[in-house]
């Protein structure tokens, strides 16, 4: 008898997580993670020490800093967790006996994203707790811990995107090498052409719909633009970023604060920073969520049409 649909799918679930689990640079990167944690964490109390100063209490360190990852952090775990899922099965021909089985590529596709989903869950959660039982032993109690896995999926979203890229550039290359020179070539390409148009031609705003930081804002006390737009201060009360990397941050920088106005200044390169646009936080939080599922369906999609239509020799 053939097995029913949720046994296949499962099977599949555990076989994709199985193996990112045994994946080494998955794991280096995972090693890597947690040392830049404990770097975030202890290093500040050690200069302190070292300069004979008492060490300031922190009460937002622990949903301030995306866990020690941030956009780097994201584009990197989304290329380890699925680098090997789709071009690697090509490469070494397991692809023919995985798609032997009866069932359909649908759920063989279904299956190896819902693995990396869980994969990253998991991960994220035990770098949250890291930092958040370190926050409170470092820097003191933390605020809004209660959002803590509300910021763990926006976590896990920003991720997403790049494992949706990278699950289409392998389905569609079916070369591991392609794949991770292709995914390397866009976030960089993304990151130094998208800063340089937006400096140079004043439209940051383009940033918000490319996958990464998007455009930086802030919520400040008073009206107007300081001259540094980019430092907290007694004018700025939080900085603001528009990305689909900025899901985590606006999600709490909403629940906390939903009436909260965000601020876009030009840099100031040319002259005193000028005001560029104002944006409620709810809408710069719509955005960036928004953009970020369109970017994960429209990649998923592509990449789930690639694997059906693949031939495979066997």
């Amino acid at each position: 008898m053939d097995p029913s649909w949720w046994d296949g799918f499962s099977a599949m679930v555990r076989y994709e997580m199985l193996w990112n689990l045994r994946k080494k640079k998955f794991l280096g990167m995972l090693v890597l993670a947690i040392a830049l944690v404990s770097l975030s964490l202890f290093l500040p109390f050690l200069l302190a020490g070292l300069t004979g100063q008492e060490p300031e209490p922190n009460p937002d360190y622990a949903l301030s800093s995306v866990a020690g990852v941030g956009g780097l952090g994201f584009f990197l775990f989304g290329l380890v967790t699925v680098i090997n899922s789709v071009s690697s099965e090509f490469e070494q021909g397991t692809i023919t006996p995985l798609l032997s089985k009866p069932i359909s590529r649908t759920t063989v596709f279904l299956g190896k994203l819902t693995g990396a989903f869980l994969t990253l869950v998991a991960t994220y959660t035990v770098l949250m707790a890291y930092q958040v039982v370190g926050g409170i032993l470092v820097h003191g109690p933390q605020n809004n811990l209660h959002l803590t896995p509300l910021f763990l999926l926006g976590m896990v979203v920003s991720t997403l995107v790049w494992v949706a890229i990278v699950l289409t550039l392998g389905s569609v290359s079916k070369n591991t090498t392609l794949t991770a020179l292709a995914t390397v070539g866009i976030f960089m390409g993304l990151g130094i052409v998208g800063g340089i148009f937006a400096m140079f031609t004043g439209e940051a705003w383009v940033l918000t719909y490319l996958p990464g930081g998007g455009a930086s804002g802030f919520i400040a006390q008073d009206d107007g633009c300081p001259l540094a737009p980019s430092m907290v201060g007694p004018h700025i009360l939080s900085v603001v970023s528009t990305g689909t990397d900025s899901v985590a941050s606006n999600l709490v920088q909403y629940v906390s604060n939903p009436a909260a106005e965000v601020t876009f200044c030009t840099s100031g390169f040319e002259g005193p920073p000028k005001l560029l646009y104002e944006q409620p936080m709810s809408l710069v939080l719509l955005q960036s969520v928004a953009i970020a599922f369109t970017y994960i369906l429209v990649f998923c999609l592509i990449a789930w049409f690639a694997l059906k239509r693949a031939e495979v020799k066997g």
